[in-house]
């Protein structure tokens, strides 16, 4: 069936690979009118070379090695084999540096707006966003009102998802700044794909991305409260259940720092002590995985098992860093991305460098007038949805069910945005059929550590594997690619670096990686229908680490 992806033991034709590539609507990325793009000239004759009989078994044994090492995905609470396609994704360096300067760009303009929006409400007085946009986000918390974090960053990882249009031109789709999740698929590609085409690997310079981890945690370390000279950084998992928990042991094992449990941590006269078999020893810095909901007993969810009873006040009175910080997910609001270049002008005085997605916003009545009568020929999205939860495109949607969205936006307004359908661009993909144009987006990470912004070079690319299928996410046949930036002649020769694996936890069945439909911890749908099943042989605290595709800021 065409558009299927290549499994373990299928085989493909022994003719050319590319035959019946075609030409694509809007923008390839290998192909310029079928030629062959410079960028991408010495990969296609690689995989021309290698011959369709040798590139399947290249991906077997890629897909394999995978399963093998327990990097699978989450779709609704069942494990699944993780798709990597075996084609890299290539991005020339004077893409990458826009994409980088844009990234950093954002990144401060939101570290801005979240210290006003928490802080003195500047914004608002000046009219730039209206106060009620902000308070009305179920993501945002009066509870850090006022509390300011020890070296000002609360931004400390953020994932920005971008995706290139018609004339391939990057554009922003969404900002994840809660706990963006997925940079271990990032790590594991590299690896991985470097071992399966060591000879294409070896004809390029690519940037390496095993630096994350130690990025990570000098910015984790430069957050920790003033007069610690040396901190003692933890990494917080909801534990063993949790569909992200291969990420999470990953970059504490990388970074050197303990994996925490809610469990290992108690709060004493306003500081986090982690138990040990020493006793309790002080901890400066928590790089939560967890969502705000769950953190803190004593000020969000009174059920919580996962976190921490008190943490919120000991990071008030300035003993503890909490990373990413608590009430971030107002920035992810996607009303709230409406506002964004208006933010980047207004904090930063600059124009922005990545352009957004064109929007409306339903909770305008012009804006609300105009796509109620244009609901077949745009995409509506709940501005608190992930991982392509909720989303409707018109053009593919039924009369029911324009029907139905009608009626909900007319009910709560605020809760919609709309954007017009977008052809996103196309990578070559191996699938049952050979190699075949599908649709990608990109999920660039960045470290903050209060005096710069480090773009990981490359990210997360994601891409639909069904033909013509335009959401990207797992649960909808998704998968990922390695994403290969491109080094300059004058850049220092390091494309021989590649990024670990994570190693088996002892007693540990080998969890899934992060769920590639919302690759963030937050989950709480899924945490909260968790809670109230009822479960034979399963505790209350299991139920709540168990999760599966879900959560805020996706893969």
């Amino acid at each position: 069936m065409q558009g299927a992806h290549l499994s373990y033991g299928e085989r493909v034709d022994d003719s050319e690979l590319f035959d019946g590539y075609g030409p694509v609507a809007g923008f390839d990325e290998m192909f310029a009118r079928m030629d062959v793009r410079p960028s991408y000239d010495q990969v296609h004759t690689s995989f021309q070379k290698m011959g369709a009989a040798e590139v399947r078994l290249r991906a077997d044994s890629l897909a394999s090695s995978y399963l093998e090492q327990g990097v699978t995905f989450g779709v609704e609470g069942e494990e699944r084999p993780f798709p990597l396609d075996i084609v890299p994704r290539l991005i020339e360096a004077a893409d990458w540096d826009h994409v980088e300067m844009g990234v950093r760009q954002r990144v401060l303009a939101l570290e801005a707006f979240l210290a006003d929006a928490y802080g003195p409400g500047e914004l608002f007085a000046d009219g730039v966003v209206p106060r009620n946009t902000v308070v009305t986000s179920p993501h945002y918390h009066r509870v850090v009102a006022g509390l300011e974090p020890p070296n000002g960053v609360r931004v400390h990882v953020a994932g920005v998802d971008l995706i290139r249009d018609g004339n391939g031109d990057f554009r922003v789709l969404e900002d994840n700044v809660r706990v963006p999740s997925g940079v271990s698929y990032v790590m594991t590609n590299r690896r991985a794909l470097s071992a399966a085409l060591p000879e294409v690997f070896a004809d390029h310079r690519i940037r390496p991305v095993s630096q994350y981890s130690q990025a990570l945690l000098a910015a984790l370390r430069k957050s920790a409260p003033a007069g610690v000279s040396d901190p003692t950084v933890v990494v917080l998992t909801p534990g063993v259940y949790n569909s992200a928990y291969f990420e999470h042991t990953l970059l504490a094992r990388t970074m050197g720092v303990e994996l925490v449990e809610g469990r290992d941590l108690v709060c004493r006269s306003g500081r986090v002590m982690m138990r040990t078999t020493n006793g309790l020893e002080p901890v400066h810095v928590i790089y939560r995985r967890i969502d705000d909901e769950f953190l803190d007993p004593v000020q969000f969810r009174p059920d919580s098992a996962l976190g921490v009873p008190g943490i919120i006040n000991a990071a008030r009175a300035g003993h503890v860093t909490i990373a990413n910080a608590v009430g971030n997910g107002v920035a992810d609001d996607k009303l709230l991305y409406t506002y964004v270049p208006d933010l980047i002008r207004y904090y930063l005085s600059e124009e922005p460098i990545l352009r957004n997605v064109d929007t409306w916003r339903m909770g305008e009545a012009d804006q609300r007038e105009e796509v109620l009568d244009r609901l077949d020929e745009l995409v509506l999205k709940p501005v608190d949805g992930s991982g392509g939860k909720g989303i409707v495109i018109g053009p593919a949607a039924s009369r029911a069910e324009l029907d139905e969205l009608r009626a909900k936006i007319l009910v709560d307004p605020r809760s919609w945005i709309a954007q017009p359908v977008i052809s996103l661009s196309t990578v070559p993909t191996l699938v049952e059929d050979g190699i075949r144009p599908r649709h990608v987006d990109l999920r660039p990470f960045a470290v903050h550590d209060g005096d710069d912004v480090f773009v990981l070079p490359g990210g997360l690319t994601r891409v639909a594997l069904p033909e013509g299928e335009l959401i990207v996410n797992s649960s909808r046949g998704g998968g990922s690619k390695d994403t290969w930036v491109l080094a300059r002649p004058s850049d220092p020769d390091d494309e021989g670096e590649v990024a670990p694996t994570a190693s088996p936890v002892a007693g540990v069945a080998q969890s899934a990686g992060p769920s590639l439909d919302d690759t963030d911890d937050s989950e709480v749908h899924v945490q909260e229908q968790e809670q109230q099943q009822s479960s034979p042989g399963r505790s209350q605290t299991q139920k709540q680490k168990q999760t599966h595709d879900g959560g805020q800021d996706a893969c």
